[in-house]
């Protein structure tokens, strides 16, 4: 039995402003926006991983707050599991700095305009994550769809 895997895991966070509207960061690599974070890396795990990438992306030392979702979501020959953390409220002192040759930009937008943006698949995580953090629950989702018993 062939046990090599091709197997990814990420690791993000969704952030709010004082208005209550949500951060996404629009990558220099591919053509649609998403929410801060990135790929885990071989030993460390999902929160490491976030703070990482936050610290990478944004310029932000912040450690992740709650997990809100769970999202088994293959693509292709991918298995993947993506974890999705409470980033917190960032105020006019927490000043972003981009990662130039990952982020082009970012911009707080309402939970309506972050699903327009997103891609389908991200936009269901990014709801399913919203309502978590609503009800104060983690969720468990496949392809961005919840299985939690609620």
């Amino acid at each position: 039995m062939d046990h090599s895997s091709n197997a990814i895991s990420a690791a993000g966070a969704l952030f709010f402003d004082a208005a209550g509207r949500l951060l996404l960061v629009e990558p220099t690599y591919k053509p649609h926006w998403e929410i801060p974070g990135g790929v885990i890396e071989h030993g460390e795990t999902p929160s490491e991983a976030c703070r990482r990438e936050i610290e990478e992306e944004l310029g932000l030392v912040r450690e992740p707050g709650r997990l809100l979702v769970v999202d088994w979501a293959p693509q292709g020959d991918q298995d993947r599991v993506l974890f999705v953390f409470e980033g917190g409220l960032l105020t006019a002192d927490d000043r972003i700095h981009l990662q130039a040759e990952e982020l082009k930009g970012y911009e707080f937008v309402t939970p309506d305009q972050a699903r327009q943006r997103l891609i389908p698949r991200l936009a269901r995580r990014v709801t399913e994550a919203l309502r978590a953090r609503e009800s104060g629950e983690t969720r468990y989702l496949e392809h961005g769809i919840s299985r939690s018993n609620s």
